[in-house]
């Protein structure tokens, strides 16, 4: 699937984006946002899927909270562009693995490796395996 380029953002001029830039915000099956109407909802015109957040848009959050001088939550919001593919079961599964002792370092690792290998989330990937480098120095891995 071929990404498009964001637009760039001015904080001061563009956000909030749901009220000053519309129309660069999609659904995850392409509805604007002003087809979200409860005429829609009660039409059968708008689906579950409809109502999640789009990778886009949180690449766009992300591009507005570097410009602020918030790169951590930029991160915070790239990682979470890359959730948006997993499954929300695996996504409740990997976060319950990083609770402490919960998880083994070479466990931490598989799922490291799956995000990188099945969904190509590298961001996320890389949290995972500092977390297990973290977990093994506090000595709060899983016997």
């Amino acid at each position: 699937m071929a990404q498009t380029r964001s637009p760039e953002l001015d904080p001061g001029r563009d956000y909030p984006l749901a009220t000053r830039r519309p129309e660069l915000l999609r659904t995850p099956t392409g509805k604007r946002l002003d087809e979200l109407t409860m005429d829609a909802v009660l039409a059968g015109e708008v689906a579950p899927e409809d109502l999640r957040i789009a990778p886009e848009t949180l690449r766009l959050q992300a591009q507005i909270a570097e410009r602020v001088g918030r790169p951590q939550l930029a991160q915070n919001f790239r990682r979470a562009a890359e959730l948006t593919a997993l499954p929300d079961e695996l996504v409740l599964s990997i976060y319950n693995s990083l609770r402490p002792r919960a998880s083994t370092k070479e466990q931490l690792t598989e799922i490291a490796d799956r995000l990188d290998n099945e969904f190509s989330a590298t961001l996320c990937a890389n949290l995972v395996r500092e977390a297990a480098d973290v977990y093994e120095r506090r000595d709060i891995l899983a016997s």
